[in-house]
């Protein structure tokens, strides 16, 4: 037993001393509780220019890959690729796996349109010299 087990004071001591450390265990073990994350903007986007930069961040992962093509990320989690978009809509899916083999996906919808159309081609013009209008030369 305690030497001072009715002393209100070594009580609180030792519940606050269980409530840091189970604290810190949660804290701890957040990446086995809680898997991958990726935080990127996922909202439909549309855009002018064909190139543009997918930026984010991932936290508890081990790999990461874009379209199947695995991408940097800084120690911090960061990440920044460039990709060219087609015309239209474009569904880019990022994929994160953690140490344990758990994976999380985010997909990215982005439309690009255009903003100018190419030059469509106008049908010959006929010469008006050489036509009379009963269409007779």
């Amino acid at each position: 037993m305690l030497p001072y087990r009715d002393s209100r004071i070594t009580k609180y001591a030792l519940v606050v001393f269980f409530l840091v450390v189970a604290a810190y265990g949660y804290y701890e073990a957040r990446g086995i509780l809680f898997g991958p994350r990726i935080s990127v903007n996922s909202e439909i986007t549309e855009v002018h220019d064909p190139f543009i930069v997918i930026k984010g961040q991932a936290d508890r992962i081990s790999e990461l890959h874009m379209n199947g093509k695995a991408i940097t990320v800084t120690e911090g989690g960061a990440f920044e690729e460039p990709y060219l978009l087609s015309e239209g809509l474009n569904r880019i899916v990022l994929d994160a796996e953690d140490k344990y083999g758990r994976s999380r996906q985010e997909v990215l919808q982005i439309v690009y349109i255009p903003t100018s159309t190419p030059p469509t081609q106008e049908p010959e013009a006929t010469d008006a010299a050489t036509t009379s209008p009963s269409g007779t030369q």
